[in-house]
């Protein structure tokens, strides 16, 4: 009786920790055998029926567990040590992690890969200035601030526009309990524009209820919604928070299995859950929903491009020849064809500021491209955009890669102490000694490419032929002030763009009329306003 009452109990604090801890029931997944030796090695303690003597310095065993109890436990010891061991270990499965990455491709330039880009959708609020003024509308309704704290950002397309999307999610128990229902909808904060910051509560006039989220209890917990509604077993990552095109607020969670032994996490497909009504929904790689951005987890490829190159050579190789490591981290960036792909820098193991290559991973297929060009790391190219403003103590954000005028270039951020974007700074990811740093984004710029320009082109001479050089007549020119800097817009006569010069360029721009013959040269790029490089005004002699 006794017996029956002990093993009752223990199976229904069992359950409680399969329902606290949501271990996946697979074999290759640690979390259920260790709450079955809990369980066992409880049992045993107990069952060895201890008591103290009566001098109280001594324990006294009445009785002993049966030998099947210890083989029971044996077995699952084993399972949790031994065969991890022999099914995981790298020295006895080197080749099967370094392709755990798939196939990567050879490319030849990655400014091919990365489009040209215009100005206004170049990426200037970073994941921690999102968070700094999401807070800031939030606070401006006490009401509201009070209930909820914002969760984690996540940056998507949405509409073709870059936002990065949180939701609002419960800031204690009895938050919950008093607002079962959900947390009152999401906060969208422009990636491109610092000043678009949406607190969205309502989609098709009907309002935003975010029941299943991180923040909640019990069954409204996103990852028990999911694992007790058929994903017990199965391996569950990566919980993103997500909008479709209408502005319906998801999570999309990444379903993996483990394909070598008890590691070599590989994804497999994504379910789909509706943060409101619950709804799931699964998919394959190949028939993820298009709104989708991000199906691979960073951690999952961050570990199998770090395989790729540690093993380059097989495990023996000691002397770290071609051996290969990532940078950074890795950085979500979008291409050509709007695609999504984890970016960043190989280096030499050993090395600090060069990089041998970059890569790009779609985000969604794992298609892997390698470019073989040396550059900056990411830290270097942050390093020297911050020794240009040093007087300031400004700190940068972390590197976007972009295509400037087939340049690729490093796009980052100066902030100050709190937070706040101060300045801007390109850095040529080829070579960063080439810096531009400005008060605005087209300042920036012209500072870069005044920088870029005076090394002739060493880093690309193929940019010579991205050059256009023509001569006309002035037919509207107007100065603006930005930042106590002047610059000069001006049209010309047969030609559809407005053109942009300060008189770093020329010193004959600012004593420019309308009517003066001229002659100019401009990088080829699909900005409406274009910068010139050179400026020559026929009128002077």
């Amino acid at each position: 009786m006794k017996k029956t009452l002990l093993v009752s109990l223990l199976l229904i604090f069992g359950l409680i920790l399969v329902y606290l801890n949501h271990p996946v029931l697979q074999f290759g997944f640690y979390g259920f055998p260790i709450i079955v030796l809990i369980l066992l090695g409880i049992y045993f303690f107990i069952s060895l029926g201890l008591s103290v003597d009566s001098t109280g310095k001594k324990f006294i065993i009445s009785s002993r567990p049966g030998k099947w109890l210890l083989v029971i436990m044996l077995l699952v010891g084993l399972y949790v040590t031994i065969v991890p061991l022999l099914t995981s270990a790298t020295i006895f499965h080197t080749s099967s992690y370094q392709k755990m990455i798939g196939e990567v491709k050879n490319g030849e330039k990655i400014s091919t890969h990365i489009a040209p880009i215009s100005m206004d959708k170049i990426r200037v609020v970073d994941q921690d200035l999102a968070y700094l003024l999401g807070e800031k509308i939030i606070g401006s309704q006490p009401a509201l601030g009070s209930q909820i704290v914002l969760g984690k950002f996540s940056i998507q397309k949405v509409n073709n526009e870059l936002y990065w999307v949180a939701p609002l999610l419960h800031s204690g128990f009895f938050k919950w309990l008093n607002n079962r229902e959900g947390t009152p909808g999401y906060v969208m904060v422009s990636a491109t524009n610092e000043r678009d910051v949406k607190l969205v509560q309502t989609v098709n006039n009907k309002p935003v209820k975010i029941k299943y989220q991180s923040g909640a209890y019990f069954q409204s917990d996103i990852y028990r919604h999911v694992y007790l509604n058929g994903y017990a077993t199965t391996g569950l990552a990566d919980f993103t928070f997500e909008i479709d095109e209408q502005g319906n607020p998801f999570w999309v969670i990444a379903t993996y299995d483990k394909q070598i032994g008890f590691s070599g996490e590989n994804t497999n497909g994504i379910v789909v859950v509706d943060a409101q009504s619950g709804d799931i929904k699964e998919y394959s790689i190949d028939n993820a929903p298009a709104w989708v951005d991000r199906i691979q987890p960073a951690e999952f490829i961050e570990n199998q491009l770090n395989d790729w190159g540690e093993y380059i050579k097989g495990y023996w190789n000691f002397s770290n020849q071609d051996k290969l490591q990532i940078t950074e981290g890795l950085t979500l960036v979008y291409g050509k064809n709007d695609r999504s792909y984890w970016y960043t820098g190989l280096t030499s193991v050993g090395s600090d500021e060069s990089s041998v290559g970059f890569v790009l991973v779609d985000t969604r297929t794992k298609e892997t491209t390698f470019y073989k060009q040396s550059g900056a790391t990411e830290y270097a190219a942050q390093s020297s955009a911050e020794g240009k403003v040093q007087e300031k103590g400004y700190k940068t954000s972390l590197p976007i890669p972009y295509n400037i005028n087939n340049i690729p270039t490093y796009v980052m951020t100066l902030k100050d102490d709190g937070g706040l974007v101060k300045m801007y700074a390109m850095v040529a990811i080829n070579d960063y000694t080439i810096v531009g740093v400005g008060n605005s984004m087209r300042e920036t710029l012209t500072s870069f490419k005044s920088a870029f320009n005076s090394t002739g082109n060493r880093i690309n001479p193929s940019s010579a032929d991205a050059k256009k050089s023509l001569k006309s007549i002035v037919t509207r020119i107007q100065s603006d002030v930005k930042n106590g800097n002047s610059f000069y817009y001006f049209t010309i006569k047969d030609y559809p763009n407005i053109f942009v010069g300060s008189s770093q360029v020329s010193a004959e721009l600012p004593v420019t009329i309308v009517g003066d013959s001229i002659e100019i040269s401009f990088d080829i790029d699909e900005e409406k306003v274009i910068d010139v490089t050179r400026f020559d005004n026929k009128n002077f002699k």
